[in-house]
């Protein structure tokens, strides 16, 4: 299994806008549209990648704990489906039905997003704050699928509690690793 770090992106950098499908709701989103009162994550997933399967339930389960918080919650997919046929937008639907993800789950058909925020890998976590500029990337916490590390999300968990309290951010951010994501060949 390939893994491939995060690129890690510029603290302060402002999130790129974007409008997308919604394969779940089959209508186009903006980040405008989507971005919380008080922060938005934005994370960047795909079905196939075993990585993404091993913290899908807690990506699930936080998404639901800071809605009330003011943080939103967004995925983008972003791999070849051509290649890929399983990261397809039918089948992020049914993924997101059943893993009962209460954010939207948007197809970056282009892989534009993708380049716009220099996501490298799935899942791959951007945290920005209320006036959209990026306070945490990096990992969701330290576990991988065969380390046997409790998912418990506490990297990203602990960045969000720390936006919403007003406090400073930690800066020693590691990087997600995980599978890369699947460009499309020209």
């Amino acid at each position: 299994m390939a893994q491939t770090p995060s690129n890690m992106l510029a603290l302060g950098t402002k999130a790129p806008d974007f409008s997308l499908l919604d394969t779940v709701s089959d209508t186009m989103l903006t980040l405008d549209e989507l971005k919380g009162l008080k922060g938005t994550l934005i994370m960047f997933i795909c079905n196939h990648c075993p990585f993404v399967k091993h913290v899908n339930a807690q990506i699930s389960q936080l998404a639901k704990d800071v809605k009330a918080k003011g943080i939103n919650c967004i995925a983008i997919s972003s791999n070849d489906v051509a290649h890929y046929p399983q990261d397809g937008p039918e089948y992020m639907k049914q993924n997101a039905l059943e893993q009962e993800f209460i954010f939207p789950y948007l197809y970056d058909q282009t892989q534009e997003v993708a380049k716009a925020y220099d996501a490298a890998c799935t899942p791959d976590f951007y945290l920005f704050d209320a006036q959209l500029q990026l306070v945490y990337r990096g990992q969701l916490d330290d576990s991988r699928p065969s380390n046997g590390l409790p998912v418990d999300g506490k990297d990203l968990r602990r960045a969000i509690s720390q936006l919403v309290a007003k406090e400073p951010i930690f800066t020693d951010q590691k990087p997600s690793i995980g599978c890369n994501i699947k460009w499309k060949t020209r």
